[in-house]
């Protein structure tokens, strides 16, 4: 009897160990899965309207030769009003040539003023004066293999060094992350890029409802310098970003699929647009743009990258899961 019993509890038990070993199974990469969102942060700039923005100096001359406006006044211009009266004929001498010039110089300008506003308030490449212009909010990604780790010590050592507070220092730091990604292109495995246009008022909620998308897909900012407030956070390995140990090797557990994500964004004056990127040359093209941008054009921009601490691993499901929209190069 007692035997039979067994024989009936015995599938029973061993349903029972296989439920168990699936929930230990999954709950352990889901931990893993979790450890591995620490991300790095390089942040900073302004939405201010430009106060009077040109792509050169200028000055605006008579055609006859550099007088500037206001004129001096000549005698014999009539009635008080040396530069427009003798226009019609009251007064005359130099002074009625002279304010023919300078009637023609405010006329041209006047014309210039107006084509520009038709022509959308001076929205060039190279941007004119608005109240309002026109901004280009671009995301530039780069997925990587976890080999890369000189790349994340680059990166550390941007964020712990960099001035965000000044236009210098934010092209400084788009320009020298640029460069390290340009100097990895053997790791090199997925990218993506997209760039919007928005008005100024605008476009800073649009920013960073970029970069908050972003950072959210990280479970902790473990190293961060915005606005010049550098933080640093001891990871889940007891470890500071940056910090040296004896052993750096046994920190680091690369193996297939691990990967290293990489988030540029960009706003920046005046309308531009990065070329669809397909394959490496056109990620290399698109990298090549955005550091060149200089920094009376750089807005704002967010250097992020995942993972950040050491010891720290993403996953090809964490990639699938978080930047699915991303392309293989």
């Amino acid at each position: 009897m007692r035997k039979k019993l067994l024989q009936a509890i015995k599938p029973l038990f061993k349903s029972l160990f296989l439920v168990g070993l699936v929930a230990t199974l999954a709950l352990s990469q889901a931990d893993g899965a979790l450890a591995a969102r620490s991300g790095g942060r390089i942040g900073g700039g302004s939405f201010r309207a430009p106060s009077r923005t040109y792509t050169s100096p200028r000055s605006y001359s008579s055609p006859g030769g550099g007088y500037y406006a206001p004129a001096p006044y000549y005698p014999g211009g009539g009635f008080g009003f040396p530069f427009i009266v003798p226009i019609f004929g009251i007064g005359g001498g130099f002074g009625g040539l002279f304010s023919i010039l300078i009637f023609l110089a405010i006329a041209g300008f006047l014309v210039q003023t107006f084509r520009r506003v038709a022509g959308g308030q001076g929205e060039t490449e190279g941007y004119e004066y608005s109240s309002n212009p026109t901004v280009s909010v671009t995301r530039l990604q780069v997925g990587l293999l976890a080999d890369a780790r000189g790349l994340q010590a680059e990166l550390n050592r941007i964020a712990e060094t960099a001035d965000t507070n000044s236009e210098a220092g934010r092209a400084e730091v788009l320009q020298e992350t640029t460069l390290a990604l340009l100097r990895h292109p053997e790791y090199w495995v997925y990218a993506g890029g997209s760039t919007q246009q928005a008005r100024l008022e605008s476009a800073e909620s649009q920013f960073n409802r970029l970069a908050l998308a972003e950072r959210s897909k990280f479970t902790e900012e473990t190293l961060s310098n915005v606005n010049n407030q550098l933080k640093a956070a001891t990871t889940h390995k007891g470890v500071l970003p940056g910090q040296k140990v004896d052993n750096p090797t046994s920190l680091i557990t690369e193996g297939p699929g691990e990967y290293v994500i990489v988030t540029l964004l960009a706003a920046t004056l005046g309308k531009m647009q990065l070329p669809p990127i397909n394959n490496a040359d056109d990620l290399r093209q698109a990298l090549r743009q955005l550091g060149a941008m200089s920094g009376d054009r750089l807005l704002a921009i967010e250097v992020l990258w995942t993972p950040q601490a050491e010891g720290d691993t993403l996953t090809s499901d964490d990639l699938l899961a978080e930047y699915s929209d991303l392309k293989m190069v």
